[in-house]
């Protein structure tokens, strides 16, 4: 899908992007290729890293990868220092690795729960202060995905709704003592997001995603380009006075959706 947005919006820009090799990183890191930013994909596994490149470098981009882990922040300072190295100062870093997986409270175990905390959160706050030394200050951007779990209870998302709440005031946080620094910080939260592993966890049955998508007020399931657009502004220079924000891209689904996803319980068995 073409982006709605006049060609070569990010010339020059160079960009990060963690969880870029698959999902809604990677979209967004398609996106960023696509209008003239010089992009590093970051992630765990090379593999994936290596096709979603070669993907963005057929249509023309500039890409690198760094397979990293954001759980740890030597990793993820090195691959942020190779790629001011390479491309120049960072404009543009996208905090979009994220852990989830359904399980009652009751049937986690503490590690499964530290996972989410630590990919997510501590996993956010790695790349953000890593990032810091190498932005362009002023105008750099950051943005993170975060999720309706920041501010809605979700059955058997006690993990993610205590990471994404995390992440969501870090953001605000940040905000407040880099803006003197000229960085803008903000959060995009998708709603149910189609041809995501997200929703094929969350939604794994037809009954359950026809529930969740009759439960969106727009009656259909968002789609990662929507979701890449609205990065693409929020991380473009047309955003420049926008900072400390949340901003949903989700159908209208958190004007709704409590308690459950979509009003659909997840099945109370499920668990790692």
């Amino acid at each position: 899908m073409a982006s709605i947005f006049r060609e070569g919006l990010l010339t020059g820009k160079v960009a990060f992007v963690t969880g870029g090799g698959s999902g809604i990183g990677q979209a967004i890191a398609e996106r960023f290729a696509g209008h003239g930013a010089r992009v590093t994909i970051a992630g765990r596994k090379q593999e994936r890293l290596d096709a979603a490149a070669h993907a963005m470098r057929e249509k023309g981009g500039t890409v690198a990868t760094a397979a990293i882990d954001v759980r740890d922040y030597a990793a993820v300072a090195e691959a942020l220092q190779h790629t001011s190295e390479e491309y120049g100062p960072i404009d543009i870093v996208v905090c979009a690795a994220a852990g989830n997986f359904p399980a009652p409270a009751t049937g986690m175990s503490a590690n499964g729960f530290k996972s989410v905390i630590d990919i997510d959160l501590l996993g956010t706050f790695n790349t953000c202060r890593a990032a810091y030394e190498h932005l362009r200050k002023p105008g750099a951007s950051v943005l993170s995905i975060s999720a309706a779990h920041a501010t809605q209870p979700i059955a058997l998302q006690s993990h993610v709704c205590a990471a994404k709440a995390g992440v969501e005031m870090l953001m605000k946080t940040l905000a407040l003592e880099w803006g003197p620094s000229g960085v803008r910080l903000n959060c995009l939260t998708p709603g149910p997001t189609d041809d995501t592993e997200g929703m094929r966890r969350l939604a794994p049955t037809v009954e359950i995603r026809d529930a969740v998508e009759r439960s969106v007020p727009l009656r259909r399931f968002g789609t990662k380009e929507e979701l890449a657009d609205m990065a693409l502004y929020l991380s473009s220079d047309a955003a420049g006075y926008i900072t400390g924000g949340v901003f949903a891209c989700d159908g209208g689904s958190s004007l709704v959706r409590s308690g459950s996803l979509g009003g659909a319980m997840f099945p109370t068995a499920v668990a790692r």
